[in-house]
């Protein structure tokens, strides 16, 4: 009998192939390219008559199939679970119910072993300069400099310009911060409008003057309010080149805790913005104030098709070893890059900042003196005594000899006889008298030295791509005699600090509640946009205007720029003032909601089995999130169901990830006894689970439903939940330790503490706690081999020096303490059908421990979930430490930016705050057996200091400004959620020294998965309206899964050229992530496979037919010379990709 069925399953399995094959073979014929180069959307309307004849025909086939599909889906999945009853183990509830249902996936998985990447791949060409090696070079022993204090005595040869003169650029520009120490809104009011309007009267009176701007957020803004004729005039400046954008991206983004997927949003937020009012193309990249530099952004900027960028905040010991040897310029190339595809043209600034004072040469008390907003009798003076001196015909001559000798000693730490000497500092410019004193001063300056060809100098306004351009040109020069003058550098620029042991490691954590909201609404954005140009699409294909006529696109846009608005270098960094960090925080709520909003309705639109009824459906929203957040600064809250026998209740559940996904999601209701049926009327088992209102009270009016939903990439899907008047068996267990607790409904035991170890397992884990409910040991039962992994708390203090921690500094009055409690906490253990978990309660933080019982995925790491509350404490910093077993010594890594992994050394001869780096998405330690990752879901500074742990920061409380410019502390604290997994991997085939020597990592096929299931959750939405399941239909718009190693990074709908509007194109970006090959793929639970980068464009959609399908630069603003279709996708490992796609 048991034979019968597994043959049945088999031959159903074979059948569903059979059914979907043919269906493939007729999908080939919904691309069909011509051969010739055309222009975009001129397909012969006969061609578009027969595919839509095609079209028409396989949508009638597909409907049927899906049908026929699903009822054999659901056939073999009862069936498997009769064949898995008769084999099942000894493990009890774990290894039954939910999760034996995951057990065929497990068939499917298929990596392909020459995807992955392994640290012996080398290219021919290696970089003059890693990081790692100058870390180890340099001694940090910071000796006094002299007038440079941090750098050297510079000398030069007067002769050393006769056959080569100095060729010097000023470049005039003023930086902006959207929000710092007043908001977005007040500085453009009180400063930065003022700024353009001069700049329109100043450039105009003299061809010479130049000006540079950055950031798009403010520009936009005084477009939007000026008149034509400013608007005419700005546009003749960018044809003269007398103005030049640099980056152009929305903010100039803080490169430590931004995510890639919120950096790649606000450039293309600011070129698309451009490219529609201005016509112009950013070619440069202007970084001068972001607390450390990650290659991250260097990349972003090459894919973008920019050739140079300049960047400032680099430790300052890391500036004079590069000063030294002159390499403060290079080609910067990724280190997993094995050629030179990377590589972009990088000018690091070698002063301590980017004023005036420290951009002419080493002497600040010099350089000073020739910013002419510091005349005397002005609002600013010079810090060094020395004042500045308006320029005339007396002192010319004295006064340009001085700064000529400045300017030649910083062109001594070149390669070239190019120097850059920026003019400008924060909110320059602003005074209409400022352009005057700084233009006027400069011109009678420049007219001497250039009128003295002894001097050996040209000198002139520019801006920064002038300066690039003459650098190119010497280089050009120099490669015709052989190689290029720059050497090739790999690495970052973490951890910054400006001057002795203070290290800019703080702001990693800071306002730690705003980096896990910035990450949730990237979330929801990212899933916004990929089901709105779904919804826009069918919409247009049925005319539903009450749809298309909507504000959907505009609140689209709005949230784009605040996300993007959140990026600055103040913003999600935790660095502005209170009132500040309140107005960035409203922002996003207020987008959160609008996302929420379009994310329901276009759901909604798309399940409808009739299309045009959305017409008649009124609510608002139509689809409800389980859970609203209800003000800026505020946990979530979950809505509470209210089902009932004769009227059911429908979940829709969207996955906005790029693969098959078996989650479990929970809901709130007002009844323990519910079922939930799949759209097939097929039972699903569940868990009825207690809400508790207190530590120990437990609500008798809420309860939670938790159960597994199959979901497809990208795609929708429907359940249905029902009252059923009876009890069930589906109730989770409880046991307390530590106190008492009562309930009518469920099994509650009381455990004395020095009881047995607390034990959760599941299919592959089975973990242990002690007593006051942390873990102790993780056992995984593929090896049976039982590893220490320890989880506690700890508390950093600040120094009792002068100096002391603030919003950007991190200075610690030693070693973290372990965290004391006063009395043992209550600890709450559930045992369930679907997961346990274990909650302890501690003065400071509410810690759970979950595992999900099923295999696959969710199964295979341990949930950590850490509500935070410090509000009470005095200049102290909460981290969680997990130590381990592992002989990581000296070495870790982190990630930078969620794209790639950085390695890590924890240097003695450094303090230990700059040990701490920033943790975007995760962080690992490992030796030759085992990798422990810990992966976040929020950006968080993070640490290595002793073999075998990895620390995070969780939250900070400091009651002192830290002298950087804030004036004041971080006094207001939330409470914080965080939330982690941790995943232990075995590891095999693997070389320790060759580790070692490698500046390469990457994270294992399963850890990337891994990641994206807890930064991109389900969401789960309930109908407002009254429907019948008649009229609803699963939505899945892809024919399979992406292959597991590509990322579906964005679908983002493109902005009309002409109105406020958007197009009928999309810009799809992908990703192809690089994951190591020590790591068994075998097990993983997913049902997709790698296909070394390849991808067949007409295979992508099934829902919908592609129009167009054109490769574009990262950010829109390049597309090929003769902009053909394309019908294979080829993506290198790492490699991110932009296309403009128009479905239909």
């Amino acid at each position: 009998m048991k034979l019968s069925r597994q043959f049945t399953v088999f031959g159903s399995a074979i059948f569903c192939v059979v059914i979907f094959s043919l269906y493939l073979m007729l999908d080939r014929g919904h691309l069909d390219y011509p051969s010739s180069p055309r222009r975009e959307g001129s397909y012969p309307q006969a061609q578009l008559s027969v595919l839509q004849e095609k079209i028409d025909h396989l949508e009638r086939l597909l409907a049927e199939n899906n049908e026929i599909i699903s009822n054999i889906r659901d056939s073999v999945i009862n069936l498997s679970e009769s064949v898995d009853d008769d084999s099942k183990d000894s493990q009890g509830n774990f290894s039954q119910g939910a999760g034996s249902q995951l057990q065929q996936s497990e068939l499917y998985i298929q990596v392909d072993p020459s995807d992955c990447l392994s640290l012996s791949q080398t290219g021919s060409l290696q970089p003059d300069v890693q990081m790692l090696d100058v870390y180890n070079l340099i001694p940090f022993d910071n000796p006094d400099g002299g007038v440079w204090k941090q750098g050297f005595d510079i000398k030069y040869e007067d002769h050393e310009w006769d056959d080569e003169s100095l060729q010097v650029f000023v470049v005039p520009h003023s930086h902006n911060d959207p929000g710092w120490l007043k908001t977005f809104n007040e500085y453009f009011r009180e400063k930065t409008h003022y700024i353009f309007n001069n700049m329109v009267i100043k450039l105009k009176e003299d061809s010479s003057r130049k000006f540079m701007w950055s950031e798009i957020s403010y520009l936009s803004k005084w477009w939007d309010i000026v008149d034509t004729q400013k608007k005419e005039a700005v546009k003749r400046f960018l044809q003269t080149g007398q103005f030049e954008v640099v980056t152009g991206g929305w903010v100039m983004p803080d490169e430590a805790t931004s995510h890639y997927f919120a950096l790649i949003d606000q450039l293309i937020e600011g070129h698309q913005w451009l490219e529609k009012h201005l016509g112009v193309k950013p070619h440069s990249g202007w970084a001068i104030d972001p607390f450390g530099h990650s290659p991250t952004m260097a990349y972003l900027l090459k894919r973008a098709g920019f050739s140079h960028m300049l960047i400032q905040r680099v430790h300052y010991a890391v500036k004079k070893h590069f000063a030294q040897h002159k390499t403060l310029e290079f080609f910067w190339r990724q280190n997993w890059d094995l050629g030179s595809a990377t590589d972009i043209f990088c000018h690091m600034m070698p002063f301590y900042s980017y004023d005036i004072p420290h951009t002419c040469g080493p002497d600040p008390k010099i350089c000073c003196q020739f910013d002419f907003k510091r005349l005397p009798g002005g609002s600013y003076d010079c810090p060094w005594g020395r004042p500045s001196e308006e320029i005339s015909s007396e002192n010319v001559q004295r006064r340009a000899l001085l700064i000529l000798d400045q300017y030649r000693k910083k062109s001594k730490l070149f390669r070239t006889k190019v120097l850059l000497a920026p003019l400008g500092d924060d909110f320059r410019y602003t005074d209409y008298s400022e352009w005057d004193l700084q233009f006027k001063n400069y011109e009678y300056l420049f007219k001497y030295m250039n009128s003295q060809p002894q001097l050996g100098v040209k000198i002139q306004f520019g801006t920064l791509s002038d300066y690039f351009d003459a650098v190119d040109k010497a280089d050009e020069a120099m490669k015709k005699k052989g190689r290029s003058m720059f050497p090739v550098l790999s690495g970052d620029f973490f951890t910054y600090a400006d001057r002795d042991d203070h290290y800019w490691s703080g702001y990693f954590t800071s306002r730690p509640f705003y980096k896990r909201m910035d990450r949730i609404v990237e979330s929801h954005l990212r899933a916004a946009e990929i089901i709105y140009y779904f919804a826009q699409t069918q919409a247009q294909k049925y005319k539903i205007n009450k749809f298309l006529l909507s504000t959907y696109y505009t609140a689209l846009t709005e949230a784009r720029r605040n996300l993007g608005l959140f990026q600055h270098h103040d913003a999600i960094t935790g660095t502005a003032k209170d009132w500040v960090v309140v107005d960035y925080g409203t922002r996003l709520f207020h987008s959160l909601l609008a996302l929420e909003k379009i994310i329901g309705d276009s759901a909604f639109l798309l399940i409808l089995k009739n299309k045009p009824t959305f017409e008649s459906y009124s609510s608002d929203p139509l689809l409800e999130m389980s859970s609203i957040q209800k003000s800026q600064d505020s946990l979530p809250q979950n809505h509470v169901i209210k089902p009932s026998i004769q009227e059911p209740r429908y979940l829709v559940i969207y996955n906005p990830l790029e693969q098959h996904r078996d989650s479990v999601v929970t809901t709130y209701v007002n009844n323990p006894y519910v079922q939930v049926l799949t759209d097939a009327g097929r039972l699903l088992d569940i868990q009825v689970s207690a809400v508790w209102i207190k530590e120990d009270t437990i609500s008798q009016e809420v309860y939670k439903i938790s159960f597994i939903a199959q979901t497809p990439p990208l795609g929708l899907k429907v359940y249905t939940l029902l009252e059923t008047g009876k009890s069930g068996s589906d109730l989770a267990e409880y046991v307390v330790y530590n106190g008492e607790a009562t309930s009518e409904i469920f099994n509650i035991k009381t455990m004395m503490s020095d009881s047995e170890p607390i034990i959760l397992e599941n299919p592959h884990l089975i973990l242990s706690f002690d007593k006051t409910g942390l873990m102790e040991t993780m056992m995984t039962r593929e090896d049976k081999q039982i590893h220490e992994i320890k989880v506690q708390f700890t508390w950093y203090g600040t120094t009792s020096k002068k100096d002391k921690s603030g919003a950007y500094l991190f200075l610690p009055d030693g070693f973290a303490q372990p965290y004391v409690y006063k009395k043992a906490p209550f600890v709450r253990v559930v045992h369930g059908k679907i997961y346990s978990e274990v909650t302890s309660y501690f003065e400071h933080v509410s810690h759970t421990v979950r595992l999900y019982n099923l295999r696959g995925i969710e199964g295979r790491s341990v949930e950590i979930s850490n509500i935070v509350n410090i509000r009470n404490v005095y200049n102290r910093e909460i981290a969680m430490r997990i130590s381990s077993e592992i002989n990581s010594q000296n070495r870790f890594y982190t990630d930078l930016n969620g794209y790639q992994i950085q390695p890590r050394m924890t240097l003695s001869k450094l303090p230990l705050q700059a040990n701490v780096y920033p943790m975007t998405t995760m962080a690992y330690i490992q030796d030759a057996k085992n990798r422990l990752t810990l992966l976040s879901a929020q950006s968080s500074g993070v640490s290595s200091l002793k073999s075998g742990d990895i620390e995070v920061i969780m939250d900070r409380r400091l009651m002192q400004d830290d002298n950087r410019g804030l004036g004041q502390g971080v006094t207001d604290n939330k409470i914080t959620a965080n939330l982690f997994r941790i995943l232990l991997e075995e590891r095999s085939g693997v070389d320790m020294e060759e580790e070692k020597k490698s500046p390469v990592s990457f994270p294992s096929l399963l850890s990337h998965i891994t990641s994206s299931f807890l930064n991109h959750p389900v969401f789960l939405m309930t109908a407002k309206v009254k429907l019948s399941s008649e009229l609803l239909s699963e939505f899945s718009p892809l024919v399979s899964s992406l292959p597991c190693d590509i990322h579906l990074v964005n679908l983002r709908t493109i902005q009309a050229k002409e109105g406020k509007g958007y197009s009928s194109d999309a810009a799809l970006i992908l990703h192809r992530k690089g994951f190591g090959c020590q790591f068994s793929t075998s097990g993983m639970g997913l049902l997709c496979s790698t296909t070394q980068g390849k991808i067949s464009v007409y295979k992508l959609f099934d829902t919908f037919t592609i129009e167009d399908f054109v490769p574009s630069s990262l950010s829109l603003m390049h597309t090929p010379p003769v902009a053909q279709n394309i019908s294979v996708i080829y993506l290198s490992p790492m490699e991110i990709s932009t296309f403009r796609i128009r479905l239909r």
